[in-house]
């Protein structure tokens, strides 16, 4: 099954039992100061799952666009890559447990047509006050029955501790911080029979073994539970259902194929690197493994650019110049030197025009951003080797600073020690690898303390200042003016904007005036709900690359500012106190970004 139709089967089945479907949000998180990037379906849906009321009711479906930074040194195996597409479906306090698990065997045995045989599932098996999930573990069993199989515990369903079967975007229960929510989960995993299982992962193989024989392809958390201050664990107002499944795992078991890179989204990028490197993937491990990962970076540096995060040395843009250099690394051990990167792009841009089309300007954009940076790091690598002849004795720990510093492989360092008759030490290099992975994955799974964005009182005025901060821009700069990002804490708010030049002292000074004379207007600020396109005819700003769903809410704030968000917000603009701007600077090209303060 091709990509395109496994999408447009599963929106189709849960459409006809009751879902909205709801757009893909873009990659980058808008106003959740934790996370760099949207890492999953349900982290858009947080305040939901907690009670606030949906604008498109209570069972909701779509195809969400996934980045998680943590996996970037797992790629180059069979199945895992950092961009995915997650296939979701949600309950919003609506149906539980007893509709969600039929639904998903059906679509997965009827609709893609999955052998019930080859399915195996686990179940929460209990830990602390929250005790075994008896109840999935008897529904599993009559659910097997309706294929004319007798399916046992042990045999075809599995319990697993909370390490394996609890879900919150903090892991276990303990780790989850206050007002979290989370609950335990049941797991589906597909078998390869033909897989042979690898002593390396254990003796014996198992369904949560990583040797490839079993491959997880969703898992539906029963999410019902909340963290408490005191570190116990209260029910939640309502029982929600979040349904997680993998796209590319999916398509690649309809083609009985344990390789998710042999799956047609993929296909184009690796026959382009067949055709310049003159290897054939699979031919030998080591080839295979370097077009696995430029597959992998080249399709995830794409997608990262369209939603707005070009190549820079902060934040998100750091991530994307580590995976594109990542990928040119590997390129040069296949024996590519310059411009495949930008092909792969074009690939990639060519491959997902129709589920997420990107203008045409904005595509030249990011072509000209993967040249620009794949020219500049070739330039670096020629530096790095310069600045190896310049060391007596190479270390493990100057060898990761080459590493770091000009993105220089661990296997050219060895190489070039070895010509001088020196040997490096990995061990030493391995451990200041260890850290720089560590801040690596911090990044990636949350910028500061707790998983859970934070809507106490601080971080929703300055919120809602973003929105004044806004219309002022617009105001003194030009209509020119749209909203690139934000990222709130407590203490300030950074809000990004298209503007092509420095703003000048005196410009940030009538900006601090408007938004404040708007404060002292005591401005009402309420919302409405309303279909997007009168939204838009009615004059309310919308910036964001992603599509929008059918139903929006609009915020105004007085006769001063109109924009479709999706809140908190203050009650009026009296309640957020005096406005300045702390610092202006350029965020990337043609977008600059601001720093400010309420006090």
């Amino acid at each position: 099954m091709k990509t395109s139709e496994l999408r447009r089967r599963y929106l189709e089945f849960f459409r006809n039992r009751g879902h909205t479907v709801i757009p893909s949000v873009s990659l980058i998180p808008d106003n959740d100061p934790t996370t760099l990037f949207t890492s999953s379906g349900m982290q858009p849906l947080v305040p939901y799952l907690l009670g606030q009321v949906h604008p498109e009711g209570k069972r909701l479906v779509n195809i969400q666009k996934s980045f998680r930074a943590q996996d970037i040194e797992e790629v180059g195996d069979n199945r895992h890559t950092t961009f995915f597409e997650m296939l979701g479906n949600w309950s919003l306090g609506d149906y539980f447990k007893r509709e969600q698990l039929p639904w998903v065997f059906e679509f997965l045995t009827k609709e893609v047509g999955l052998d019930p045989k080859r399915l195996y599932v686990s179940v929460f098996e209990g830990q602390g006050s929250i005790g075994k999930d008896t109840e999935a573990i008897e529904l599993w069993k009559e659910i097997y029955k309706t294929v004319g199989m007798d399916a046992k515990e042990g045999e075809q369903i599995f319990a697993y501790p909370a390490k394996k079967n609890w879900w919150s975007r903090s892991g276990e229960p303990e780790n989850m911080p206050p007002g979290e929510p989370g609950g335990p989960d049941s797991e589906l995993f597909f078998e390869f029979p033909n897989v042979q299982h690898d002593p390396a992962f254990g003796e014996k193989c198992h369904v949560n073994c990583d040797c490839g024989r079993f491959v997880e392809i969703g898992n539906s958390v029963f999410m019902q539970y909340k963290k408490e201050a005191d570190g116990s664990l209260s029910e939640l107002s309502q029982k929600n259902v979040d349904f997680g499944g993998g796209l590319e795992r999916l398509v690649a078991a309809t083609l009985d194929e344990s390789d998710v890179f042999k799956i047609d989204i993929f296909q184009p990028i690796v026959a382009s690197l067949e055709s310049a490197s003159g290897k054939k993937y699979g031919a030998d491990v080591e080839s295979t493994r370097c077009m696995r990962i430029i597959c992998d970076h080249g399709r995830a540096s794409t997608m990262l650019m369209a939603d707005g995060a070009l190549p820079s040395n902060k934040a998100q843009g750091y991530v994307v110049r580590r995976l594109i250099r990542r990928a040119i690394r590997f390129g040069r051990l296949l024996g590519l030197q310059t411009g495949f990167m930008t092909e792969i792009a074009r690939s990639v841009l060519d491959s997902y025009a129709e589920a997420y089309p990107v203008a045409p300007e904005k595509r030249e954009a990011i072509l000209a951003a993967m040249s620009q940076e794949e020219t500049k790091f070739n330039n670096m690598l020629g530096k790095g080797l310069k600045e190896i002849e310049k060391i007596p004795t190479l270390t493990g720990a100057l060898a990761f600073k080459l590493f770091e510093t000009y993105g220089f492989p661990w296997e050219m360092s060895e190489e070039i020690a070895r010509e001088r008759g020196q040997q490096v030490d990995r061990t030493e290099f391995e451990a200041e690898f260890k850290k720089h992975q560590e801040l690596s994955r911090t990044a990636g799974k949350g910028m500061f303390k707790g998983g859970l964005a934070d809507h106490g009182e601080a971080v929703v005025k300055l919120h809602t200042a973003t929105h004044l901060l806004h219309q002022a821009l617009r105001s003194v700069l030009g209509v020119h003016v749209q909203q690139k990002g934000s990222n709130i804490t407590g203490e300030r708010l950074r809000f990004d904007f298209s503007h092509s030049q420095k703003v000048s002292p005196d410009e940030i000074k009538k900006v601090e005036e408007i938004v404040n004379s708007q404060i002292e207007r005591d401005l009402p600020i309420s919302f409405k709900l309303t279909s997007y396109e009168d939204a838009i005819k009615e004059g309310a700003l919308a910036f964001f690359g992603e599509r929008y769903p059918e139903k929006v809410k609009v915020y105004e704030i007085g006769d001063f500012s109109k924009e479709i968000c999706g809140g908190p917000h203050a009650e009026k603009t009296s309640l957020l106190g005096k406005f300045a701007v702390t610092r202006e600077e350029a965020s990337s090209a043609g977008v600059r970004r601001i720093y400010a303060t309420l006090s």
